[in-house]
């Protein structure tokens, strides 16, 4: 797999989460973002090629590069943490690659203790999560769970509140209590929330509009909404 950029490259050196094969370095590129890259490769003992920039772009997917690459694995999942959490994201039928990555960052940056997601194999895709994020992906933790409901039901019984952003006998959104342990579920705009998540749901929320808009916001926008409400109540509790 190629990571493309100085912001993908830097999240996977620091976050550790996959093994670097190889860097690429177009052989005049100098800056200080460049140093600190090739000092945590250094450090990490990746190898690292100076190549012509035609060489570059032929292993590039895209243009956005900046004359850096790198060859990794994919990404190690994470194991969810009861003991050190107390807010996660629960994400389902999300499957578009830029989406994802666009939740990971406003979570990551909003405070989530980890992602829980279903099972899903994004194979070469990581490297459009990566860069999306902004990094966050690498850095975030991701749990992929074989029975979402199951695992939410054991999180409840360990003080967790499930919150949903569905409509059905739905509060506003900021009259929820995130300051206690809480999971945020947010489903995809076509698939939704499954049955089973929603069975385990204490209380679904919603954003209310300025007007008469019937659509609802997209996954990313949502997740923007709720997780820094989160931020907010925590940082006055």
């Amino acid at each position: 797999m190629i990571l493309e950029g100085a912001t993908s490259i830097k999240a996977a050196l620091e976050a550790k989460k996959r093994v670097i094969k190889a860097l690429y370095v177009v052989e005049k590129k100098r800056d200080r973002n460049l140093n600190y890259i090739l000092f945590k490769a250094h450090e990490a003992g990746v190898p690292i090629h100076r190549v012509q920039r035609e060489e570059i772009d032929a292993l590039a997917l895209g243009k956005t590069h900046g004359g850096l690459l790198a060859d990794v694995s994919e990404r190690k999942m994470d194991e969810l943490d009861i003991q050190n959490s107390s807010f996660l994201l629960v994400v389902e039928g999300v499957v578009d690659p830029f989406n994802f990555g666009y939740i990971v960052r406003t979570a990551y940056s909003a405070g989530v203790d980890g992602i829980l997601m279903p099972e899903y194999h994004w194979h070469d895709l990581e490297s459009v999560i990566l860069k999306s994020s902004a990094g966050a992906f690498d850095h975030c933790p991701i749990i992929q769970s074989k029975d979402l409901a199951g695992d939410l039901k054991l999180l409840k019984q360990k003080g967790f509140t499930v919150y949903a952003g569905y409509r059905h006998q739905a509060i506003v959104y900021d009259e929820a209590d995130y300051t206690k342990p809480s999971i945020l579920c947010v489903g995809g705009e076509l698939r939704g929330l499954s049955k089973q998540v929603l069975e385990q749901v204490n209380q679904a929320v919603y954003i209310p509009y300025a007007n008469g808009f019937k659509n609802a916001l997209n996954a990313a926008s949502a997740c923007s909404v709720f997780c820094f409400e989160v931020l907010r109540q925590r940082r006055h509790h």
